[in-house]
């Protein structure tokens, strides 16, 4: 026998969306009636927090700069702080145009 599970899904905004799951495997919605009954929650919460969990944005690191994500890419490879820059030189006149 198929399982059919509807939810009412609550947003943030408080506007409401629906989801209907058809065709579900009656082992899988055993199995989610059980792990609801775990948590003390109805099914629906118990799906609605799976779906939540399984789907939320990763969290991103902070930003960084230019020079912090350059020197983070090449730790990995030793680094670069062992490198030794040439002197610079002075820099020459600019051209006269008289």
């Amino acid at each position: 026998m198929q399982s059919v599970i509807t939810m009412m899904i609550c947003t943030e905004a408080q506007s409401v969306s629906s989801i209907t799951i058809r065709n579900l495997d009656p082992g899988v919605k055993e199995r989610l009636r059980i792990r609801a009954a775990q948590h003390g929650h109805s099914m629906e919460a118990e799906a609605r927090s799976i779906l939540q969990s399984t789907l939320k944005e990763p969290e991103r690191a902070p930003a960084r700069n230019l020079y912090e994500r350059i020197r983070a890419r090449f730790e990995p490879l030793g680094g670069a702080d062992d490198l030794e820059l040439p002197p610079r030189l002075p820099d020459r006149a600019p051209p006269r145009f008289d």
